[in-house]
């Protein structure tokens, strides 16, 4: 006798791009389709769809935080923070420009005043 053991073939895992992805989820948020109906046309469990839509709600929180709370998040992708950093940096030095610009013309001002007395 002969002892066939029957394996099943898994279907080729396909990869959804993050458009795909934002698509699918904002589909369920807007009610334009059923969840069991997303996941039937992109041939994914209810689980995938469930982790893209908590992953979505967590960036969409992240990203609606105060730049100082995001500065200490250790979530972000290096290069997300990198350019949060360089951003918040270069809104620093033109906020010190601005204030020394003011100060020098303050300053100007004082001693145009104090050469008229």
């Amino acid at each position: 006798m002969e002892s066939t053991v029957k394996t099943k073939e898994r279907p080729p895992r396909t990869r959804h791009t993050a458009q795909q992805k934002a698509q699918a989820v904002l589909e369920v948020w807007t009610e334009r389709k059923k969840p069991a109906d997303i996941c039937r046309s992109l041939g994914i469990r209810w689980t995938i769809l469930d982790q893209w839509q908590k992953r979505a709600m967590e960036g969409m929180l992240q990203a609606l935080e105060p730049y100082a709370e995001l500065e200490n998040a250790s979530g972000l992708s290096p290069r997300l923070l990198s350019l949060l950093t360089r951003k918040s940096l270069a809104a620093m030095e033109a906020k010190l420009a601005n204030r020394s610009r003011k100060m020098s013309e303050k300053a100007s001002r004082t001693t145009d005043v104090d050469k008229q007395e």
